[in-house]
């Protein structure tokens, strides 16, 4: 173990040897609800993240129970209403606080591998996903919750959702609050692996990731987080661009190196 951190006693960041930082939200005897102290532990550790040296990839999952039940409707009705910032305010580039929770495992320059078990609802699933690959108990109970508080999702789950889920399901789903399982998950776009051991297989393809190239690693991240919204001209610049960057470089002589020898590679992290 290299690092550990527990921004606001409701997260929990232990980094390892090989650049995997697994990080816990840790108020399990609340299901890892979302509450004020939660929001701001989670911004807190993904600015830890974003500027932690030698990060290959992230896994993210919760203590207890459940990954995150959502909001914690108690604490959130007991914040006066004078004391919240507009939402309309963008407090983080283009997001405002609360999406910021789920957006920013999407920016951060990592691969981010979500594990999610027991209870994955609402603002709890627009965090999980903000990952960039989601590993999922089959036995996971899952949920577009908002609309049962008469609200709509807004913690980033349109942005995050549309590409990966079929848009006539994620409908039905947002305006019924219908639950779902781990397995149907995978069927709908929300799960990328199943798996009844979620933490176990996420960290297996996390210490995978980490072998890689970073550079090579950052690079097709960002080419993921654009090519959605990118033109066809964008996109073929965009990955010219990356590619004259990594040609020839010393992570990617090393990659080839490595593979040639039959030996790990060691990597420069950026």
């Amino acid at each position: 173990m290299r690092y550990e951190m527990k921004p606001a006693g409701r997260v929990e960041i232990t980094m390892e040897d090989n650049g995997v930082a697994q990080v816990r939200l840790i108020r399990a005897d609340k299901m890892n609800a979302l509450d004020p102290d939660m929001f701001a532990a989670l911004l807190d550790a993904g600015r830890a993240l974003h500027e932690m040296r030698g990060l290959r990839c992230v896994v993210l999952a919760g203590e207890g129970r459940s990954f995150c039940a959502g909001l914690d409707m108690g604490s959130m009705a007991n914040t006066a209403r004078h004391d919240r910032v507009p939402l309309t305010d963008r407090t983080h580039g283009n997001s405002n606080h609360a999406q910021q929770v789920a957006m920013q495992w999407r920016k951060l320059p990592v691969p981010v591998i979500a594990a999610v078990h027991g209870v994955c609802f609402g603002g709890g699933l627009q965090v999980a996903s903000g990952a960039d690959i989601r590993v999922v108990d089959p036995a996971a109970r899952m949920a577009v919750m908002e609309m049962k508080w008469g609200l709509v999702p807004d913690m980033a789950g349109y942005a995050l959702w549309r590409g990966t889920v079929r848009d006539d399901t994620l409908r039905e789903l947002t305006y019924t609050n219908r639950e779902f399982n781990g397995q149907q998950a995978l069927e709908y776009g929300f799960a990328t692996i199943v798996d009844a051991n979620p933490v176990a297989r996420a960290t297996a393809i996390a210490a995978e990731i980490a072998n890689r190239n970073p550079q090579a690693q950052r690079a097709a991240k960002r080419l993921f987080n654009a090519y959605l919204h990118a033109s066809i001209d964008e996109i073929l610049m965009a990955e010219s661009v990356e590619q004259q960057a990594l040609i020839g470089s010393k992570n990617q002589v090393e990659a080839v190196m490595s593979q040639m020898e039959k030996r790990p590679a060691t990597f420069v992290d950026p």
